[in-house]
């Protein structure tokens, strides 16, 4: 049974989310607060987090930063009242996952659960080959580990899903939109910015410059596309 921690200091929400979840068959976890949800975290190892960016104390982006600090890579699933663009781009920033703007339904966030955790272990994948090279970067699939130069690279689940999808497309330009749906398995109503956040996520850890990459390039009016250095 996967465990789902859910922090929110709203007993209203905590109380339909872990309703809601336990009946879709997961293990629930809660905190109200944020420094309790990073000490939950951290003891209990979670399968994934919904956290609140609203938080007191300790807010969800601290919460979110102090985790990816510590290196623990758990998909985060970030809910926000603010429509605000900002927001949503700083979570991602922080090394969120995914988002959802408040008010929301429970049958999406449990839909987005499921995805995420879905695509996060890749049970829906197809892979005949078990490692994936190309330039210095070595993609081994059956431990999910990537390496650039013989050095392991620490990526959050959904950086490591983006770099496999690109792989598994090599050579191929695709558009923001084709990345949105074979990535996140939703469509964002045209904001294709978490895609670029991401992106430049894996540029930092995979490009000897970021400002002239050689492995992920952009395709401007078109999107991404993902090669070798010399191809």
């Amino acid at each position: 049974m996967r465990t789902v921690l859910v922090v929110d200091d709203e007993p209203s929400i905590v109380t339909l989310l872990k309703f809601n979840l336990e009946q879709a068959g997961y293990n629930v976890l809660t905190a109200e607060d944020g420094r309790k949800g990073l000490d939950t975290a951290l003891k209990e190892k979670p399968d994934l987090i919904v956290l609140d960016l609203m938080l007191p104390g300790m807010d969800g982006m601290d919460v979110c930063k102090s985790l990816r600090q510590e290196k623990v890579n758990t998909p985060i699933l970030m809910l926000t009242a603010k429509d605000d663009e900002f927001d949503k781009i700083l979570g991602l920033e922080l090394g969120a996952d995914d988002y959802l703007t408040k008010p929301f339904s429970p049958r999406e966030v449990v839909a987005r659960v499921k995805a995420i955790l879905r695509r996060s272990q890749f049970e829906d994948v197809e892979q005949s080959e078990q490692v994936i090279k190309i330039g210095d970067l070595e993609i081994q699939l059956e431990r999910y580990d990537v390496y650039f130069k013989g050095e392991q690279l620490i990526l959050t689940p959904k950086e490591f899903e983006l770099l496999l999808y690109l792989a598994n497309h090599r050579g191929k330009v695709l558009s923001r939109d084709q990345l949105l749906n074979g990535v996140w398995d939703f469509q964002y109503d045209g904001d294709t910015r978490i895609v670029d956040v991401h992106i430049s996520h894996l540029r930092e850890k995979i490009e000897p410059d970021t400002k002239k990459p050689v492995y992920i390039r952009t395709i401007r009016g078109f999107g991404y596309k993902l090669e070798g250095p010399a191809e």
